[in-house]
């Protein structure tokens, strides 16, 4: 005996009910795991994900590393893109400000977003930033060139940590990208090209 035709529309509309919550449920997820997993990187340092600091160290201490610079730009972004030096020896705790040159090499305005990381990837917890031209988008106009600056620390608790003995060197490590949206860019403190590569006195 066939079920009554009231009864097979109520379970149809359950079950396309069901399905409905299912799928938005996971999109929500999908759309969640990108700021949660960014959040995750943050506080952990994972994959070399660096640390945002508004201010430097409460102390310097006697040890030195060497930190290295990277440099990339992605093909469809028609800049030049360099570190101004190549390496400097800092003490732990000790605020320093590098510079990266960037030249737009094309005939028209370009919004570029740089990407970063650093090596070894157990590193990222103890790198901070104060200041980044990575935290905003960059505007060239066609044939501008920046020197555009970086100020960070690397905390002095990387000494305490046992699994950091073997840490001599860390890579700080960018990588530019055509944005996406080209319509405007935040404007941010920058320096002409050919300013100096390190803070007086550091």
């Amino acid at each position: 005996m066939k079920p009554p035709a009231s009864d097979l529309a109520r379970r149809n509309r359950r079950m396309l009910a069901g399905a409905f919550t299912l799928v938005a449920g996971m999109v929500g997820l999908s759309f969640a795991a990108v700021p949660l997993y960014q959040v995750f990187c943050k506080a952990t340092g994972f994959g070399g994900t660096t640390q945002v600091a508004e201010k430097g160290a409460d102390r310097v201490v006697d040890r030195t590393v060497t930190v290295r610079f990277d440099a990339e730009v992605n093909r469809e972004l028609p800049w030049q893109f360099k570190p101004v030096q190549n390496a400097v020896q800092v003490k732990l705790g000790e605020v320093r400000e590098i510079r990266y040159h960037a030249k737009n090499l094309s005939d028209k305005a370009l919004v570029g977003t740089a990407t970063f990381n650093v090596t070894p990837d157990k590193a990222g917890i103890f790198f901070n930033k104060i200041q980044c031209f990575c935290f905003t988008r960059q505007r060239l106009e066609p044939g501008q060139e920046l020197d555009m600056p970086v100020t960070f620390f690397v905390d002095p608790s990387l000494a305490d940590d046992p699994h950091m003995k073997d840490v001599a060197t860390i890579t700080l490590s960018y990588t530019f990208f055509l944005a996406a949206d080209q319509t405007a860019a935040a404007v941010q403190d920058q320096a002409p090209a050919g300013a100096a590569a390190v803070r007086p006195g550091g």
